[in-house]
Formats: C-alpha cells, sequence, structure tokens
C-alpha cells in the first residue's frame, strides 16, 4: 500500500458530477457481487496525531456550522490501481457535511460515536482528475462480522477536492477489513475511456484502529 498523500487537481467542471451522481444513489448497493477484485493489506494505525495534513487558507459557514478548513489529519487506508483508475481510501477527523438533493440540504453532523470520515478518492491514474459519476459502497468488517455497511455520497471539499465519504462509527480498537466496491462510471466517455471501467469492481485492504487517547 502507498502510504503517500497525493496531491490533487481540482477542476471547476466536476461540480456537475455531484447532481447527476447523487441519482446513482443505489448503483453500487444494487451490484454488491463485484467481478474482479483488489485485495491489499496493511496495518495503518490510526491513533497518530503525526499523521499528514492539508489545509486552505479560507473561512466559511455551512447552516452556521463553521468550517475554517484548519489542518485535517488523515491516514491511507487503501490504495489500488484498476485500469488506469487510481483508487484511495482515506480517514479524517470527522466532520458535518451537507448533502443536496437539488432542491433541499439535509446536515449529517457526526454523533458521539462517529470514530472517522471516510474518503474515498476515484482519479485517473495518469492525470490526477477524479472521476465522477460512479458510485461507492463501503463495507468494514471485524473478525467476519461486518460493522459498518454503507453508500459513500459524492462530495465536495475545499482542501481534498471532489471524492466519495461518509462517516463511519467502529465499535472499538482492532483489526479490520475495509471492503470499496465501485461501480462504473455512468456517463457519456471520449475515447480515451472505451472499454475500461465497465462492471463493478472490488477493493480490499486491513488496518488497525487504535482509540485516540
Amino acid at each position: 500500500m502507498i502510504r503517500t498523500q497525493l496531491r490533487r487537481t481540482r477542476p471547476a467542471t466536476i461540480l456537475a458530477a455531484v447532481a447527476a451522481a447523487a441519482a446513482l444513489a443505489g448503483c453500487a448497493s444494487a451490484n454488491k457481487t463485484a467481478t474482479t477484485t483488489t485485495t491489499t493489506s496493511a496495518a495503518s494505525s490510526l491513533s497518530a496525531m503525526s499523521m499528514s495534513t492539508t489545509s486552505a487558507s479560507a473561512a466559511t459557514k455551512v447552516n452556521g456550522i463553521p468550517n475554517d478548513l484548519h489542518p485535517i489529519p488523515t491516514q491511507p487506508l487503501a490504495d489500488a490501481d484498476w485500469q488506469g483508475m487510481k483508487i484511495e481510501a482515506q480517514a479524517m477527523t470527522a466532520v458535518p457535511f451537507v448533502v443536496y438533493d437539488g432542491t433541499t440540504e439535509h446536515m449529517v453532523k457526526p454523533g458521539p460515536k462517529t470514530t472517522f470520515h471516510l474518503m474515498v478518492m476515484l482519479n485517473d491514474a495518469h492525470t490526477g482528475v477524479p472521476i465522477p459519476y460512479a458510485g461507492v459502497w463501503a463495507t468494514i468488517s471485524r473478525a467476519g462480522k461486518v460493522v459498518y455497511d454503507e453508500r459513500q455520497w459524492p462530495m465536495l471539499s475545499a482542501y481534498m477536492g471532489p471524492h466519495y465519504g461518509n462517516n463511519v462509527s467502529l465499535p472499538g480498537p482492532g483489526t479490520y477489513t475495509l471492503s470499496l466496491l465501485i461501480s462504473p462510471p455512468v456517463s457519456a466517455r471520449h475515447i480515451e475511456y472505451q472499454n475500461v471501467w465497465l462492471s463493478p469492481h472490488r477493493v480490499s485492504s486491513t488496518f488497525t484502529w487504535k482509540q485516540p487517547s
């Protein structure tokens, strides 16, 4: 597993991806059996506060909740390549986020038992450009028991760029398996993207969680 965090470009044209990707809410869950699989294994400790950080200088408020964009600690959880699509999963400090369905906004706030915010980045491995219109479903298990099984929202972020994410609650410290089901991007494609990403793909990795002191 690659443990370095990449800097990404964030083209403005990706803004249109959110509305289209929201229509694919059931895409990943409807394809829970993937036809291809990538498996990685690593013991990634999420307890260290010396994690890599990213930051931005802007200051905003979302529905009255301040988002001052201070450095956010992140920790790599998975890294894979699928036919030129770079798939990365990271954990970061849980934060509130807003889901917009085209007409209204719904605020999602981390609860007292929320462990971290899971971010999944899908990028062109050659250009680094984010890939929209896909579906991402995340399943986390410990000792064979599923403890988390949720879709990942298509998201916009000033410091991470377009990605897919959701908040995660784990039952406690231990070694976990993260399984990501990536559903194919549903969109028209230029010729360079023909014959790739046409069936669901699963990425699996292990990580170790230790409760922060």
